[in-house]
């Protein structure tokens, strides 16, 4: 099948191309129309407590969201004004303001001064904007973008929504940036080891291709994360890039055997497709193991970048093929000296030094563990994004005056009685961090009759089922007083009502933690799993799968361990996918040694001549593969004021290198120490 595949592509190497471009432009299509989701809580497990909160707060109340707006040094009349123009704003349900409380007939002084003081302070004042859709839908983020066109320098919009338009607005300014980048550097890299100018931008028209291709068809997801998209394009290129320079190789190859171009492609197509399948199949297993997190963002992630290596095997075999072909005249008009020489004296060091080599992974991996361990991470996702964006402005601006860091949403039982409302806010209010509790039953004095209480005031705060009040807090989300203070509250409120939720930003992220705290155990034991089979079964061996994935592991422990001796603080996705990313895109470099070593001992090489010629003969391959995935992502690691996406680039650029040094280092020294085991456990060896 591989040699009839490349007849058929050699042939209508020209209609492949005409059908390669023409399906840009659906896949433009579906990229243009693909929603980015800018909210990461939302894939959260829908069943828990949080969650089912939220819903009964869309379809009870009609509301999903809101934001709290703080003016500064404005008139009382043009706050009176602004609340008039927010009001008509769409998608905007309700404004809460201090003068929502009662008739504006009845004296305000009526109010307890708490409420008034949560309201007001100094010359700043304080409005609860409620949305009738979700945080992250397209009818709020209009909504809050509206609301901004209308305030002016003395309105400040905080609130999760805002923040997410703000993520959203710096993304998408970003993202042309993060690809030309990781072309760039690509680019620069394959001038040095490919020997024709010409190549490298094949390469990277074949594999772009593929990634809009992936992009495209995203559409038929509904929505990815903007993590996702984010480094969709950058990592496909990085892992996808060594199948562009193993069929140029063999392509070469061919040629010089006197092969004539067709025919030399025809059998680079063939042995390409067997080596590249094989390579893909653990980046692939790799990335499915991401859809084993019950936080979706996993499978989210995995579907697409698994989605986009299938895609990157399938350009490597028709499309590229078809560009070299068609190209061939101006490529050999640009053929230089490749600059990058071969290794051939790094075999014989590893093998002089196979223990010692060893030795110093052992004294390292104490200090790796600790760091590994040691490492810090947050779950507070706008704790990182630049200071000067409006919503981060905005919310130090509610800390600063009102001393309240977020809001928490409590939703109970309608039928709850107005007394033991008051009882269980009078006892919440003594929690620490507790600014205040505002509901229909906690805000307005028992003897003020109901019928003053203006009707969309109401329908804001309670339905025919449920009432909702919103408690102040002055503790930071995924901080351990918040969490702590959310555990206490819902307790209390579980008292009075045990059919009570309690959500908002600060819930959401208490169980985002332990959400994803059991997530981290499951993928790596998933992905671990899986490309250990995957192993033994390409090897049909028992200590192999061991030895490979003991040495990629080393190199992750290492990776994820740096962090706590630089001082740096890790977003939580960094800590469950990078060790599965790791492992998938970065095994095939153990597995190109491995097969190197094993052919030269079925061959009836000694084990340290087969050792020593594995190494000379895979690490310029392994390097290529490495540096390639570095000049990706490194760039936009560096680059990305997003810090979500710069720690990922980072991890993932350190880690392809680490791996490379392990891969040749670390494995070949393996290799020859239990190269007795090795003989005896694998199949394929017979010496």
């Amino acid at each position: 099948m591989p040699l009839k595949t490349g007849k058929w592509v050699t042939k209508y190497h020209k209609l492949i191309l005409i059908i390669a471009v023409l399906l840009l432009i659906p896949s433009g299509i579906g990229y243009i129309h693909t929603k980015v989701n800018y909210d990461l809580l939302t894939y959260l497990p829908k069943d828990i407590e949080t969650m089912v909160g939220q819903d009964i707060l869309k379809e009870e109340f009609g509301s999903g969201a809101f934001s709290v707006l703080i003016t500064e040094g404005m008139p009382e009349k043009d706050i009176v004004s602004l609340k008039q123009q927010i009001m008509e704003t769409d998608h905007v349900k309700n404004v809460i303001w201090y003068d929502s409380f009662l008739d504006i007939s009845i004296p305000m002084e009526i109010l307890p001064e708490e409420i008034m003081d949560a309201f007001n302070q100094g010359d700043s004042s304080l409005m609860f904007i409620i949305f009738d859709d979700t945080t992250s839908a397209d009818g709020t983020v209009e909504a809050v973008r509206k609301i901004r066109s209308i305030a002016d320098n003395r309105v400040f919009l905080s609130g999760m929504s805002a923040v997410l338009v703000d993520t959203e607005d710096l993304s998408e300014a970003e993202a042309p940036v993060y690809v030309m980048m990781a072309v760039a550097l690509s680019c620069l890299v394959l001038m040095f080891v490919m020997d024709s100018y010409l190549i490298p931008f094949i390469f990277l028209a074949g594999i772009g291709m593929a990634i809009i291709y992936n992009l495209g068809t995203n559409v038929f997801l509904g929505q990815i994360s903007y993590v996702t998209k984010a480094l969709a394009a950058v990592l496909q290129l990085g892992v996808t890039m060594d199948y562009s320079i193993f069929l140029w190789h063999s392509y070469e190859a061919h040629q010089e055997e006197g092969n004539p171009p067709t025919e030399a492609m025809e059998k680079a197509i063939a042995e390409t497709f067997t080596s590249i399948i094989g390579s893909s199949v653990t980046t692939i297993a790799g990335f499915i193991a991401l859809c084993f997190m019950s936080f979706t963002l996993g499978m989210d992630m995995g579907i697409v970048m698994a989605k986009g290596v299938v895609f990157g095997v399938i350009s490597c075999i028709t499309v590229l093929p078809s560009m070299i072909l068609f190209l061939d005249g101006p490529i050999r008009k640009t053929k230089h000296r490749p600059l990058l020489k071969d290794f051939a004296g790094i075999g014989d060091f590893v093998t002089k030094h196979a223990y010692p080599l060893l030795a110093l992974a052992v004294l390292l991996l104490g200090p790796a563990v600790w760091g590994y361990r040691h490492t810090a991470i947050y779950y507070n996702l706008d704790s990182t994004l630049p200071r000067d964006l409006p919503g981060i402005v905005a919310n130090a601006k509610l800390n600063d005056t009102f001393d309240m860091t977020c809001t928490h949403i409590l939703m109970m039982n309608a039928d709850v009685p107005a007394k033991e409302v008051r009882k269980m806010a009078d006892e919440m209010k003594q929690e620490p961090g507790v600014k205040w509790v505002l509901g229909l039953n906690t805000i307005l004095p028992p003897s003020v009759p109901q019928e003053l209480i203006p009707d969309h005031l109401k329908e804001s705060l309670i339905t025919d089922d449920w009432q909702m009040l919103l408690i102040g807090s002055e503790y930071e989300v995924a901080s351990e007083e918040v969490n702590s203070q959310v555990e206490v509250l819902s307790g209390i409120a579980k008292k009075y009502d045990q059919g009570s939720m309690l959500i908002g930003e600060a819930p959401c992220t208490k169980d985002l933690i332990r959400v994803t705290d059991h997530d981290f155990n499951t993928v790596s034991t998933v992905s671990i799993a899986v490309i250990f089979i995957i192993i033994a079964l390409v090897f049909r061996s028992v200590s192999l799968p061991v030895l490979l994935v003991a040495v990629i592991e080393f190199g992750i422990i290492v990776n994820m361990g740096i962090p706590a001796f630089t001082g740096t603080k890790l977003p939580f996705v960094a800590s469950i996918v990078i060790g599965t990313i790791q492992l998938g895109s970065t095994v095939d470099y153990a597995i190109l040694m491995t097969t190197t070593y094993l052919r030269g001992r079925c061959e009836g090489k000694d084990k340290k001549t087969a050792v020593r010629e594995a190494v000379n003969v895979s690490t310029k391959s392994i390097l290529v593969s490495a540096v390639s995935f570095f000049a990706a992502t490194f760039g936009v690691g560096m680059y990305s004021d997003i810090d979500m996406i710069s720690s990922l680039c980072v991890l993932m650029s350190r880690g392809a290198l680490i791996s490379m040094i392990c891969v040749i280092f670390l494995l070949p020294s393996l290799l020859l120490i239990f190269d007795g085991i090795i003989t005896r456990t694998t199949k394929t060896v017979n010496v």
